[in-house]
């Protein structure tokens, strides 16, 4: 695990904490995701809850910036509805989020305690898609 402080980007979470306020409302949309592209645009996005799985809001983010031409993000957060706070990212979206984008960070922690991590210190000792896959010859 790195030991690298970055610097927790409050932007960031306020811009997720009012799409939690603002656009989630009842079961089906409970948590919301912003993310700093490297251009310094905000994308965020809300969870798409169904009974039989759906996807978290860190997985919608990852297609609506690519429809807005977001093709590269550093730091990414997660915020629950009714003002729960920054919450970390389930095992499966910190794989994808890992696969999508190695370099990317983080933000876990409530409150004084919200921090800045490397997706890689999410998953130590994680499976990179990428490094299995065969070269086309």
């Amino acid at each position: 695990m790195t030991t690298q402080a970055h610097q927790v980007d409050h932007e960031l979470i306020q811009a997720a904490a009012h799409v939690a306020r603002t656009r989630c409302r009842g079961d089906n949309h409970t948590v919301a995701a912003a993310a700093r592209a490297r251009d310094g645009r905000i994308v965020t996005a809300v969870n798409a809850y169904h009974f039989t799985g759906g996807p978290c809001a860190e997985l919608v983010l990852l297609g609506t910036a690519a429809a807005q031409g977001a093709y590269e993000l550093d730091t990414i957060v997660a915020v629950g509805d009714r003002e729960r706070g920054v919450i970390p990212p389930c095992g499966r979206c910190r794989q994808v989020l890992l696969d999508y984008f190695p370099t990317l960070k983080v933000i876990v922690g409530k409150n004084d305690r919200a921090r800045t991590l490397p997706i890689t210190d999410l998953l130590p000792e994680s499976y990179v898609w990428a490094d299995h896959q065969l070269d086309a010859e």
